[in-house]
């Protein structure tokens, strides 16, 4: 592929190194050859960076494998992740995990993410439903939610709630974010 045919969303291999391009312009100055302006995101270290391109530069296009997996267990530093499929487990390394990890509880569902059989990144479900396992009482009629107190849920990490939320409540969380986004129902 050229880089004239870059496109959001697009993985491609340069200098060993896979990258994702996040946004694209193609600029043709009045003077000068045209060349395309590139933010993109090395999907290996997260690291954003912007560069231009001549469009005929040629680069390989590079395809990352996402697979649902579920997640088992953690033991040490190892977490296993359990492919539905072929029932296979998967051991991945604590080092690969994003923050986000910490709000993954046993049996959920994550994409694995790889290139070329190396696995490089675990994205969480986007929102979660945790149980809180420990915060300050909750003050009935205060639903001010603009005052925030913090939380543990279940799988130990701490969420910003609002004073109305009680210990034992389940809370919906964009893992993205960190943040709290309402009580959950049911």
């Amino acid at each position: 592929m050229t880089a004239g045919e870059f496109r959001n969303g697009v993985t491609f291999e340069m200098d060993g190194q896979v990258y994702q391009v996040v946004s694209f312009q193609h600029v043709k100055p009045g003077k000068g050859a045209a060349f395309v302006r590139t933010k993109m995101k090395n999907v290996m270290t997260g690291a954003v960076t912007e560069r231009s391109f001549n469009p005929n530069d040629k680069y390989d296009e590079a395809f990352v494998e996402r697979k649902d997996m579920q997640y088992l267990y953690n033991d040490g530093d190892l977490y296993y992740f359990m492919d539905m499929e072929t029932y296979e487990q998967e051991p991945i390394g604590k080092d690969i995990l994003g923050d986000d990890f910490r709000f993954v509880k046993e049996e959920m569902m994550c994409k694995i993410l790889s290139y070329k059989g190396n696995v490089f990144a675990v994205e969480p479900p986007m929102f979660v439903e945790l149980e809180i396992t420990e915060t300050d009482p909750g003050f009935k009629g205060n639903t001010a939610t603009n005052t925030l107190k913090p939380a543990v849920v279940e799988t130990g990490a701490t969420v910003k709630v609002p004073l109305f939320i009680d210990q034992g409540e389940k809370i919906k969380i964009d893992t993205r974010t960190g943040e709290y986004l309402e009580r959950a129902k049911g």
